[in-house]
Parts: structure tokens; sequence; C-alpha cells
């Protein structure tokens, strides 16, 4: 669950980093977009990981 929270992360980090660099205001729109749904995703994950690490004390230990 770790690696996962990681990668959304990651892919949020990229698609913001796609709009700062195009200068195409329609590809800057979408990018836009695209990270801010990618950050509900990762606030999601996020949340579910920490119940989980709350709930299962034995899944902290990677922590």
């Amino acid at each position: 669950m770790q690696q996962a929270l990681s990668s959304a992360q990651s892919v949020e980090a990229s698609l913001t980093q796609f709009s700062l660099e195009t200068q195409n205001q329609q590809a800057k729109q979408l990018y836009e977009s695209l990270s801010q749904q990618q950050k509900n995703i990762v606030q999601q994950l996020q949340t579910r990981y920490d119940q989980v690490i709350k709930e299962e004390p034995q899944f902290n230990k990677n922590q």
C-alpha cells in the first residue's frame, strides 16, 4: 500500500511538472485538471493507509 501511495504521489508530481513546462494552454489546463484529480486520489490513499496502520499495527513494521 505504501508503494501505491508513493507511485500516486509521483504521478501527481509529474503531471504538475508537465503543466508548468508546457506553453500550450489547452495542454496546461488538461495537466492541471489531471493533477488535481490525482491529488484527490493521493489524499484518499493516504487516508486509507493511515487507517490501516492504525487498525492493523503489524503493517506499521515497515515504517
